[in-house]
């Protein structure tokens, strides 16, 4: 069945599944998508949630994850990626895209979108990677007004609440604004450059609220496992820029095959095939929706040279 067809969409909102699937026992394994097709291939193979990063999303654009990524860019992907899937969604807004009245927009627009879950941290404009140094921070009450301005916006989104206050003011600094956070009305912690499974632990005993952790790689984290995080206490866990960086890589290769040999040949065994393609995005479910449509015959994969 197509995202076309009503019978196909989830009746309940998106916010309540996030937050149905963070509260069953154990942790919520959220992979990255960058676009609607790493949608499908996550949920594909299980997956229940998804995650959407402004590192991600920007990257793909060809522009760094400094903040300037408009808002209408990521209610872009959010929706596209959102109606391909109908999974609950988080999406990384960044800063909330202004102060209090331009939060309470970003939340009725990603809702809008599709979104399940919003996070927003608490860095000040042109904002950093959390994994970066050099970021600079709004103070607690700043961030604790924006929180609650979401609170008042939302109808289901759930919200989540980012610091990057480790690498600035210490874990205890960073524990006291996650505590704040949440008290302002932020359903869910999070606390970006935690370097030690140690801080996760306190950060995940004493926030207040369920707490996420950042598998992000090549960053100052170190590579847990899912049942790691779970043991140290948190209740979900993102991969946000594994899917593109893997395509990325991968793109990188083929243009460079293509470049020396003039062919992509020997390269056919790492693509994707067209019948995978086709019953990844379900093209012969289109189809049937209009009996003047033929169904597609694929053509017979033949791997020979002419």
């Amino acid at each position: 069945m197509t995202w076309l067809e009503a019978a196909d969409w989830p009746t309940e909102s998106p916010g309540d599944r996030f937050a149905a699937l963070v509260d069953r026992p154990g942790i919520l394994r959220v992979p990255g998508a960058h676009n609607a097709m790493a949608g499908l291939l996550a949920k594909k193979q299980g997956f229940e949630a998804l995650y959407i990063s402004g590192a991600a999303i920007t990257a793909s654009l060809g522009i760094p994850d400094v903040g300037i990524l408009a808002l209408e860019e990521l209610c872009f992907f959010t929706r596209t990626i959102y109606r391909a899937t109908r999974l609950p969604i988080l999406v990384d807004a960044d800063t909330g895209y202004g102060e209090v009245m331009n939060v309470m927009r970003t939340v009725r627009e990603l809702e809008a979108a599709g979104a399940a879950a919003m996070q927003m941290e608490d860095q000040v404009l042109p904002k950093k990677c959390g994994h970066l140094n050099g970021k600079q921070l709004v103070t607690t009450q700043e961030m604790c007004e924006k929180i609650a301005a979401a609170r008042k916006a939302r109808t289901h989104l759930r919200i989540v609440a980012r610091t990057d206050a480790v690498a600035n003011e210490g874990l205890d600094g960073g524990i006291a604004r996650a505590k704040a956070y949440v008290e302002a009305g932020a359903d869910y912690a999070f606390a970006d450059g935690v370097t030690d499974a140690a801080g996760f632990r306190r950060f995940a005993a004493e926030c207040g609220a369920p707490f996420m952790a950042n598998m992000t790689e090549f960053g100052k984290t170190p590579y847990f496992t899912a049942s790691e995080f779970e043991a140290m206490g948190c209740k979900i866990v993102i991969w946000p820029v594994s899917s593109l960086r893997v395509a990325a890589k991968a793109m990188e290769r083929v243009y460079a095959e293509l470049a020396e040999k003039d062919t992509l040949f020997d390269h056919l065994d790492q693509m994707q095939t067209r019948a995978e393609l086709y019953e990844t995005i379900g093209y012969h479910d289109f189809e049937a929706l209009d009996a003047s449509v033929a169904r597609t015959v694929v053509p017979e994969d033949r791997r020979t040279r002419n």
